[in-house]
C-alpha cells in the first residue's frame, strides 16, 4: 500500500512542470512557490487547528525554508527553463544521490541492486543530459540538483522532527512557514523588479486560476500529506524508488500539453532511466517469496 501511495505522490509531483508551462509560463518563480505554499498550508492548518510549541519553532522554520522556500522556488525555475520531460526524468536521479547522502552521512549500505540501479541511472542520465545530443538551459540543470539536494535533506529532516511532533504539524507548518517566507521574498522581488510580475498585474485568466488551483489543491495539500504519512513509514531511498511516476506524468504532460518531442534514442534513455529506478523494489518482490 505505501508503495502504492508514493506512486501517487509522485505522478501529482510530476504534474508540476508541465502544469506551470502550460498555465502559468510567464509568472514568477517565487510568488509561484509562495502561492503553492502558502494557501495549502492554512487549508490543512484548518482542518486540525494548533499552534506549535516555542521549541519547534526553529526546527520547523528551517525544514519550511528547505523544504518548501527553497525547494518550490528551485522547482518553479526548472518548470520555466527546461522541458517537461526532461525535469521529469532528471528527478528519477534522486535515489542515486540519496543512496550517497545515506551511506556518507548515516551509514547506510546501500544493497546491491539500489548500488546497481544507481549506477545505471548515472550512466544513462549522462548520456541523455549530453549537450552533444540535448542542449539544455544550465540555470535549469543547476536548479535540478539543487533541487535534488533538498529532496534529500529536507527528507530527513522532516523524518527527524516528525519523531517529535505529529507528522499533521510537520505537515501543516512547514508549508505555512516556508510559504511565509516566499511571500516576504515575492514583495522585495517586486519591490526591487516590478516589471517580472506583469503577467500577475494583467489578471488572472480562466486557464491561469485552473493550474493555480491544481498547483495548491493536488500538488501540495494532497501530494505533501502523504509525503509527510509516508515518510515515517518508509527509508528516504525506499520512497525516492517509487517516483517512477513522476517521469511519466512529465513525459506524457509535456508531449499532450506542450507539444515536447524527443528523438527514439531519447525516449529510450528516458525509458532505461525509469526502468532503473524500479530495480531495487522489483528485486525485493521477487526475492520475498524465496524467504
Amino acid at each position: 500500500m505505501n508503495i502504492i501511495l508514493a506512486l501517487l505522490t509522485a505522478a501529482l509531483w510530476g504534474t508540476t512542470y508541465g502544469v506551470t508551462q502550460y498555465t502559468l509560463p510567464d509568472w514568477p518563480p517565487l510568488l509561484l512557490g509562495a502561492i503553492r505554499a502558502l494557501p495549502a498550508g492554512v487549508i490543512l492548518w484548518c482542518f486540525r487547528p494548533k499552534f506549535p510549541v516555542r521549541d519547534h519553532g526553529l526546527a520547523l522554520l528551517k525544514l519550511g525554508a528547505v523544504n518548501i522556500a527553497l525547494f518550490f522556488s528551485l522547482i518553479f525555475v526548472m518548470a520555466h527553463t527546461l522541458p517537461s520531460a526532461i525535469s521529469g526524468v532528471g528527478m528519477v536521479s534522486v535515489p542515486l544521490f540519496a543512496m550517497i547522502f545515506q551511506f556518507l552521512v548515516l551509514k547506510h549500505k546501500p544493497t546491491g541492486p539500489q548500488i546497481l540501479a544507481g549506477v545505471l541511472l548515472l550512466v544513462l542520465g549522462l548520456m541523455l543530459f549530453n549537450p552533444a545530443s540535448l542542449t539544455l538551459n544550465p540555470v535549469g540543470l543547476a536548479a535540478m540538483f539543487a533541487a535534488i539536494s533538498c529532496i534529500i535533506l529536507g527528507s530527513r529532516m522532516t523524518q527527524t522532527l516528525s519523531g517529535r511532533l505529529h507528522w499533521w504539524d510537520v505537515l501543516v507548518w512547514q508549508l505555512i512557514l516556508g510559504g511565509a517566507l516566499l511571500a516576504l521574498v515575492s514583495i522585495g522581488q517586486w519591490l526591487i523588479a516590478p516589471s517580472g510580475f506583469v503577467a500577475v498585474a494583467d489578471g488572472i485568466s480562466g486557464r491561469e486560476f485552473a493550474g493555480i488551483a491544481w498547483i495548491v489543491l493536488f500538488n501540495t495539500v494532497l501530494a505533501y500529506g502523504l509525503y509527510v504519512f509516508l515518510m515515517q513509514r518508509m527509508s528516504i531511498v525506499d520512497f525516492t524508488f517509487g517516483g517512477i511516476a513522476n517521469p511519466i506524468t512529465g513525459i506524457a504532460l509535456g508531449v499532450l500539453l506542450i507539444g515536447e518531442q524527443y528523438s527514439h534514442t531519447q525516449y529510450m534513455l528516458m525509458a532505461g532511466m525509469i526502468v532503473s529506478s524500479l530495480l531495487p523494489s522489483l528485486w525485493q518482490r521477487f526475492k520475498r517469496p524465496a524467504n
